[in-house]
């Protein structure tokens, strides 16, 4: 019930207001039944926006650290987000990956939309990176389409590290739905993921525009935080 409220009467109206965005192809996004919307993931923005402009109900797979952050905020953060039907996975550990699977089908089992960012992190910046293969496994298994997203300006509005975004517009693309029936019973198999994968970032790619990496974005940003000359402390006054 507080899902529809927020996105009817408190967040969504406001979210229309200030970012006006500019909405394409939101017919692709099937009218009922399960299916994916894959997306790129630019900024914390992107977890209001594009919920808020979806006429379904769109569950996401939110990192554990939204739910057990300390104090008042974290408290208010959890309670926003398991308020808005978001599913808190942790991402530490070997079983991560099969701890957000067995999440995801679970929401499609139940014929609901699955939202999804397969980077597996907020680009840290702006170019669209490696999609890891989770999505794939999800859409063969449960043999259900998958709607590319692209969202268009978020990066520039509330980049990683910026609390309040600017106001202004940006643009929310769907692209045609992609049907992976073909791949059916090979969500065992690494060649078939990684082709469903890689076609699912292509199409996501085609939408944004994004300059691509080929590599995961946790290991890019890892990389360049090592070698990044160490901040020197202040000299003290004597």
């Amino acid at each position: 019930m507080f899902y529809y409220v927020l996105k009817y009467v408190v967040l969504g109206p406001v979210l229309r207001l200030l970012f006006r965005p500019r909405i394409e192809g939101l017919e692709n996004i099937p009218a009922d039944g399960a299916a994916i919307v894959a997306g790129n993931h630019l900024s914390f923005s992107d977890h209001f926006l594009m919920p808020a402009i979806i006429k379904r109900r769109i569950t996401f797979l939110a990192k554990a650290e939204y739910f057990t952050g300390p104090g008042v905020k974290g408290r208010l953060t959890a309670a926003f987000f398991r308020s808005a039907g978001q599913i808190p996975v942790d991402r530490s550990g070997k079983d991560a990956g099969q701890a957000a699977i067995r999440e995801g089908l679970g929401v499609l089992g139940k014929g609901e939309l699955l939202g999804i960012y397969p980077e597996g992190t907020r680009s840290h910046d702006g170019r669209l990176y490696k999609g890891k293969v989770g999505v794939a496994v999800m859409a063969i298994t449960a043999q259900v389409p998958v709607v590319p997203c692209a969202m268009v300006g978020t990066f520039e509005i509330q980049p990683p590290g910026q609390v309040l975004p600017k106001i202004k517009r940006v643009a929310i693309r769907f692209g045609e739905p992609l049907d992976f029936s073909r791949y059916a019973g090979l969500e065992n198999q690494k060649a078939a993921i990684r082709a469903v994968t890689d076609e699912i970032m292509y199409a996501i790619l085609e939408l944004s525009g994004q300059e691509y990496v080929d590599e995961y974005a946790a290991k890019v940003k890892a990389a360049e935080q090592e070698a990044a000359p160490p901040r020197k402390l202040p000299k003290l006054r004597r």
